[in-house]
């Protein structure tokens, strides 16, 4: 009954002495039912070269097409067929060896060629010293439920793909967005699609025209990571003389992704003898090229390799055109939204002030964009001397993050230095910039405190207004801080509270004192609110020590309180009266 070859042991009888049927049975009637009962039965000898079979019943005839006389002394490996898994095949022989019972499902074929899956047991019949004399096989077919569980495992597993391609290129989207530079989105795409999908790959793009710009290198084991990165950092003769990049880059989205094996024995004219090394390194037998395509051209070129020729099934090239197209776009929206940061950042920095000789004040300014891409706020400040020798101040905030803000803040600069220039008091000036935005439409909604410092014989005299802005901090020689209370309106652009003119406020202040005018990003964000930043700001104010430049107030607060991911722009002025 086994189709594992078994060799008849020492001292086995000829097959001529061996049991027929009716030393088998117990009686003519239990021969009966066995030889017309509805299960297909064999009875193999394992003390025969081969492990023949010596009985077979009519239902085995039924199921297999073979009559008795067709298969007696022949091992039932017979019913094997090209696709009979070896495995289920080595599992049966082994254990058959050791001497125990076996049960197995594997596909086998009829006399006429049709498939099957035959539920096989394997009984061993033993003499009274315990010797194998006989193996019984009883087969079922099955395949009317092995059709049906294969169905559905293949439904699972089609379930199970997709649903891991949806992950995956949900990930790919999260990945790359959350990224503020470039660079670091490329980086991103390939760290966490090459090792899902191959032994090891490159994400290179290039820029607008056509010059490499970005390579990164990423290998699954961990074991030749540094081979990756120096495949990646220490030349290009590889990438720029392979010309599948060059193909797939040119054909963009026309580029249909197909594995194919590498051309291994071009590699030494197109590369140097160390990346060579390094590609042999990593493993060479197939590789599958992604045009990372944007609107309207071919962005960069995803690469993945596998070590195997055949490494690539169907399901990968498939997540892999996916992740061409979503990654290019995803790539392409990052480029143009740091773009238009980058313009934005330079009409903002193009109109806020250069700081020189204040009317004789120690002055320090400090302008920290957002970390969030193109949001780039209306954020100002601005410190100059008027005709009279007072000197005008002011931190101003446009609601809004885009160079709309940008260029409102600009505006608003403008119009505020007129107001102040002509000779308006800070109320003044603040009622009459939220007239002209009002009327203009200038910017929607912003904030300003506008401060007229005058120097006197003990220190300086102080006229205040704030349009809604958070109060400017004083600190006074030995460490005390106080916030310029009262002069307070609503914000430019709203209708005010109470109508009539801006209130402001005087004060005096003594030498030796710092004053810090800000935007409210330095004081708020998600995890900290207004009031809590305040206090954290004069508490910083407070600890520098009293003969600390302007400039290094400026700094000390910055540190104390503007982390990496801070989330709105923060504007800082600094005055100090020596």
């Amino acid at each position: 009954m086994s189709d594992a070859g078994t060799v008849t042991p020492d001292g086995a009888p000829a097959y001529d002495d061996a049991l027929g049927p009716d030393d088998l049975l117990s009686g003519p009637l239990a021969h009966a039912i066995l030889e017309g009962g509805p299960l297909a039965m064999a009875v193999s000898d394992p003390r025969l070269p081969g492990d023949p079979l010596v009985w077979t019943n009519a239902a085995f005839t039924s199921l297999t097409g073979y009559t008795a006389e067709e298969v007696r002394g022949r091992n039932c490996r017979l019913l094997q067929c090209e696709d009979t898994d070896p495995q289920v095949v080595a599992r049966i022989r082994a254990a058959l060896e050791r001497g125990h019972d076996v049960q197995e499902v594997l596909l086998n074929a009829r006399k006429d060629g049709s498939q099957f899956w035959n539920q096989l047991a394997i009984t061993q019949l033993r003499d009274d010293e315990g010797r194998v004399t006989h193996r019984v096989g009883v087969q079922v077919d099955v395949t009317a439920e092995a059709v049906g569980d294969a169905a559905r495992d293949l439904e699972l597993s089609l379930m199970h793909r997709t649903a891991d391609r949806l992950e995956l290129l949900a990930r790919v989207g999260e990945e790359v967005s959350r990224h503020l530079e470039y660079d670091d989105a490329v980086d991103a795409l390939a760290d966490l699609v090459v090792p899902r999908l191959a032994t090891w790959g490159f994400v290179a793009m290039t820029s607008e025209t056509g010059r490499l710009e970005r390579v990164h290198v990423v290998a699954s084991d961990p074991e030749h990571a540094s081979a990756a990165h120096a495949l990646g950092t220490q030349g290009t003769t590889w990438l720029m003389h392979s010309p599948r990049v060059a193909q797939t880059l040119a054909a963009g989205v026309d580029h249909v992704p197909m594995p194919l094996p590498v051309d291994i024995a071009s590699l030494p004219g197109r590369t140097t003898p160390d990346e060579l090394q390094l590609l042999q390194t990593l493993g060479l037998g197939s590789a599958l090229l992604v045009p990372l395509t944007g609107r309207d051209r071919a962005l960069g070129v995803l690469c993945l390799v596998h070590h195997e020729v055949d490494g690539f099934d169907r399901e990968i090239v498939v997540t892999a055109a996916h992740l061409g197209r979503r990654a290019g776009v995803l790539l392409e929206n990052v480029r143009l939204y740091l773009a238009e940061r980058d313009a934005a950042l330079t009409l903002q920095h193009s109109l806020l002030p250069v700081l020189g000789d204040v009317g004789g004040l120690d002055v320090a300014a400090s302008y920290l964009p957002s970390g969030r891409r193109a949001e780039v706020g209306g954020d100002w400040f601005d410190a100059f001397v008027l005709p009279d020798g007072a000197v005008s101040l002011a931190v101003g905030d446009v609601v809004g993050h885009d160079l709309r803000a940008a260029a409102s803040m600009g505006q608003l600069r403008s119009l505020l230095r007129a107001a102040v220039w002509r000779g308006d008091r800070p109320g003044e000036a603040l009622e009459r910039l939220d007239g002209l935005v009002r009327a203009l439409d200038v910017a929607d909604v912003a904030t300003c405190v506008l401060v007229r410092w005058e120097r006197t014989d003990d220190g300086a005299h102080l006229t205040w207004a704030s349009a809604g802005h958070p109060p400017v901090l004083v600190r006074l020689p030995g460490g005390h801080v106080h916030g310029l209370d009262g002069g307070r309106s609503t914000p430019i652009g709203l209708p005010p509270v109470r109508p009539g003119t801006v209130p402001e406020v005087s004060g005096e202040l003594p030498h030796g004192a710092i004053m810090v005018l800000y935007s409210d990003g330095l004081v708020e964000r998600r995890d900290r609110g207004l009031r809590e930043g305040i206090d954290a700001l004069s508490a910083a104010l407070s600890a520098v020590p009293d003969d600390a430049s302007a400039t290094q107030v400026c700094d000390a607060l910055t540190d104390a309180l503007v982390d990496e991911h801070q989330e709105d722009d923060v504007c800082l002025l600094v005055v100090r009266l020596d």
